[in-house]
């Protein structure tokens, strides 16, 4: 059964507006563009503040909402917490315990808590312990200073020792034992009483002249032996990479641009016009975010590299056909004329094949990759609407300012042409296809199959650590000259103390969150103790107990160290287990008015409503493994727990990120087949057209799954819309090539004829889309931000494999049709006879 009359359709409809307002009022044209884009213009810069590094992407996981409850609720009535925090590293080759670098520690704390705009509520670090084991009643930063001035060397020996064997000396590297009394660097944790609606900015403000202050003790220097960090200065460099990674590649990236459009084109005034139309797309898009209150992040940087590859690809299309046109005689108007015809059911076809692939982004549960389908979706109609309306018309009104002019004439010749060396080499498709056309079709769809069965075994990561570069490729960009000379990132120095001072990542531990009213009962202490017994093995244990710190653990400390308040926990101690089990308000009062009330109430809240429990991890457990432990000891607790922290509300994002990449893979798919089905039905009455050009698209689709794999690129927040992508560039390739053989076998060409046709002239212009968008998106590579860089990897790759699938499978795809279609009408034939 056939569709209706294909002679007049919609999409036909559409193709003659767009063909009488080019030819007819192309000026008209020109400037109704150049003012919607003044529109647009008018909205860049309106999305609001700049997203980046991992906050963007937990803003609606709900382990997030927990953590960020979880420090709401012990911020109330802490002295030791506040709005935000800072971590002091200060190192010191020699002994960072020495009395003069504890003076100089508590100096610089002192000198912090005097600071009133500064907002500190507390500072504690190893220099405050050992001042306290000097004397007790030292609760200040001041006080703390004076018992360390005043205590002799065997005095602080005694003091350290003391600290060491009575709950810790607080963090310092692992080269610390209390026989030597020596480490060579020392955190010390700064708290601010910052409100609660500060933004970024203005606690990243704070934490930065928090360094000023410590620069002014003498003997610390930032930068040398101090580094301090805090999360709003981390959140400040992630922005500065974006800033350093657009210095870096724009420009790069706009030189190789330039360079291959000059090749594609080979005309001063063609390339301007290209230039334009792609300026223009990013205005449009910019201002669309802007109106639309979208805010630009790192994961939307990928978007213009797509758009600019799509544009790049749209623009030769256009200006290459004309030049076929042109060559054959036709006039500036005429050859536009049959140029559009042609190419804006193609180009639409593509637009709306691309959309699917990106709007499948909406699909997923992470807020940032919808926002990514959302701008991409638009990005890719204006894209549509610059280069199949706009750059036409712009062609016709040069070209006709030109005729008849001495103005000099240039590169006219379109790619491809009989008797060049790339019409030579890409007919090879056509060819092998007339040959040998099943071998080819077999080993491309085994090797797509392999790729993608390879691709399932990919890793996935999510991380701050992942948003910053090495220290070799930072330092090898710092030897460009100003302003291309990258930024110090006090991450990387921060995560080098992490690793090699304190045997630690960036993320070390897991948190139980119990938020329960029976917090209060006699069951409760019992439960937390219950909680770090047989653990399992993502946990660091000895004699079957959790290294962990929580409620249960500070009391044991204090009873360790006051025989007055371990005779009170034997008293209500009636199993004899060593935890009350009776009257445990009574000890909650007891502990918190001692000395170690401070660390009681950092796992204790102030209502008593809430405890928490940190689990340190063993040092080869994994996110996955660490999540799966926090959930299994949270279901065997009689109390409400809660799994939370940084590394597990990591994990949960990248559970996500696969769900969704698989899901909008489908989606993507899916819509994409069903639409080109519908759309040859209704323009050639064969859908059949549509299964073909999905071939190469799934044979690219596993070839870059299994690429991942192999370049060891992990799937990440940015790249997990990669799949989905590589549908819509795959049948942006496919469809081209697939529409052009369709005009010419349906004008009476046999199928080889066709084919061949298409191979130069379609071929020539995708052989130009691709070298220029290949390049153009290869420079994201350059990238300081090694996540951006991985996805300008999988970019590349994904447009390389989609232009040799369409230029070297599909063809065999359609001669393998071709036949099994002639081979089957007769047997349909006499079947209805």
């Amino acid at each position: 059964m056939r569709g209706p009359d294909p002679d007049r359709t919609p999409i036909d409809a559409l193709t003659e507006r767009i063909n009488d307002a080019v030819s007819g009022r192309p000026r008209t044209v020109v400037v109704a563009f150049l003012i919607v884009s003044l529109v647009f213009a008018g909205g860049m810069g309106m999305g609001g503040e700049q997203q980046a590094g991992t906050d963007q992407f937990t803003a609606d996981v709900e382990e997030q909402d927990a953590l960020d409850a979880m420090e709401e609720d012990f911020s109330r009535g802490s002295r030791e917490s506040g709005g935000s925090t800072a971590t002091l590293f200060v190192s010191d080759d020699r002994n960072v315990l020495s009395k003069p670098s504890l003076l100089r520690m508590l100096t610089a704390q002192e000198r912090l808590e005097d600071k009133d705009e500064l907002r500190v509520s507390t500072t504690t670090g190893p220099a405050s312990i050992i001042a306290t084991q000097l004397d007790p009643s030292a609760d200040t930063a001041e006080a703390q200073r004076r018992a360390v001035e005043r205590a002799t060397a065997r005095e602080l020996d005694a003091a350290i020792r003391r600290a060491a064997n009575n709950g810790g000396i607080g963090p310092v590297s692992t080269d610390f034992t209390a026989e030597s009394g020596s480490a060579e660097v020392a955190q010390v944790v700064v708290q601010y009483d910052t409100p609660p609606a500060a933004s970024t900015g203005q606690r990243a403000s704070i934490q930065t002249r928090t360094v000023d202050v410590v620069g002014g003790v003498e003997g610390l220097e930032p930068g040398d032996n101090v580094v301090v960090f805090g999360d709003a200065i981390i959140n400040e460099e992630v922005n500065q990479l974006l800033t350093d990674t657009a210095i870096i590649v724009f420009p790069a990236a706009l030189l190789l641009i330039v360079f291959f459009l000059v090749v594609a084109y080979r005309d001063p005034v063609d390339l301007g016009l290209g230039v334009v139309a792609l300026l223009m797309t990013l205005v449009w898009t910019f201002g669309f975010m802007g109106y639309a209150s979208i805010p630009f992040s790192d994961s939307l940087v990928t978007v213009f590299p797509l758009l600019l590859a799509v544009g790049i690809d749209f623009g030769i299309h256009i200006i290459n056909r004309y030049r076929e046109e042109r060559a054959e005689g036709a006039a500036i108007g005429e050859a536009m004329r049959l140029t559009t015809d042609q190419l804006t059911t193609a180009f639409f076809i593509v637009t709306l094949t691309t959309v699917f692939g990106f709007a499948a982004n909406l699909t997923s549960s992470l807020g940032q990759l919808q926002d990514f389908g959302i701008v991409a979706a638009a990005g890719i109609v204006f894209t549509f609407l610059i280069f199949g309306v706009f750059l036409p018309a712009g062609k016709v009104v040069l070209d006709r300012l030109r005729e008849g002019t001495r103005f000099p004439r240039f590169g006219t010749a379109p790619l491809g042409r009989e008797g060049s060396i790339m019409g030579t080499v890409l007919p090879l498709g056509a060819k092998a296809a007339r040959v040998a056309p099943v071998v080819v079709l077999v080993v491309a769809l085994v090797a797509g199959a392999a790729g993608g069965a390879y691709g399932t075994g990919v890793d996935t990561e999510f991380s701050q650590e992942a948003f910053f570069p090495d220290q070799e490729k930072v330092d090898a960009y710092g030897q460009l000259p100003e302003p291309l000379a990258p930024s110090e990132y006090t991450f990387m120095r921060v995560l080098d103390h992490l690793e090699e001072d304190f045997d630690q990542g960036f993320i070390g531990s897991v948190t139980l969150y119990v938020q329960d009213r029976d917090v209060r009962s006699n069951v409760a202490l019992e439960d937390v103790d219950r909680a770090t017994q047989d653990p399992p093995d993502a946990f660091a244990s000895e004699n079957r107990r959790a290294e962990a710190t929580s409620i249960v653990s500070v009391m044991e400390s204090r009873a360790a160290a006051d025989p007055e308040f371990a005779a009170m926990v034997d008293r209500f101690d009636t199993d004899g287990d060593g935890i009350p089990d009776r009257e445990v308000d009574r000890v909650y009062d007891e502990l918190l008015s001692s000395a170690h009330g401070d660390r009681a109430r950092n796992y204790l809240t102030a209502d008593r409503s809430a405890t928490r429990i940190e689990y340190t991890l063993t040092a080869d457990a994994d996110q996955a493994e660490a999540t799966a432990a926090a959930n299994a000891v949270a279901e065997d607790m009689r109390l409400d727990a809660t799994p939370t922290g940084t590394l597990v509300v990591n994990q949960v994002v990248i559970d996500r990120i696969t769900e969704s990449a698989i899901r909008s893979l489908i989606v993507a798919f899916l819509l994409t087949a069903a639409f080109l089905m519908v759309s040859y039905w209704w323009l050639e009455s064969r859908a059949v057209y549509g299964l073909i050009n999905l071939v190469p698209v799934l044979v690219t689709v596993g070839l870059l799954a299994g690429s991942m794999r192999y370049f060891g690129i992990p799937l990440t927040p940015f790249n997990a819309p990669i799949l989905s992508v590589s549908i819509g560039l795959g049948v942006d390739y496919t469809v081209h090539y697939m529409h052009r053989f369709v005009d010419e076998y349906e004008a009476g060409r046999s199928v080889e004829e066709a084919l061949l046709i298409t191979s130069r002239g379609t071929g020539g212009a995708l052989t130009g889309s691709m070298l220029t968008t290949v390049c153009g998106l290869g420079t994201l590579y350059l990238a300081l931000i090694p996540l951006v860089a991985e996805f300008g990897v999988l970019l590349a790759l994904g447009v390389f494999y989609a232009y040799l699938a369409s230029i070297f499978v599909l063809p065999s795809v359609i001669v393998v049709w071709d036949r099994t279609a002639s081979l089957a009408a007769p047997v349909a034939n006499a079947v209805t006879r």
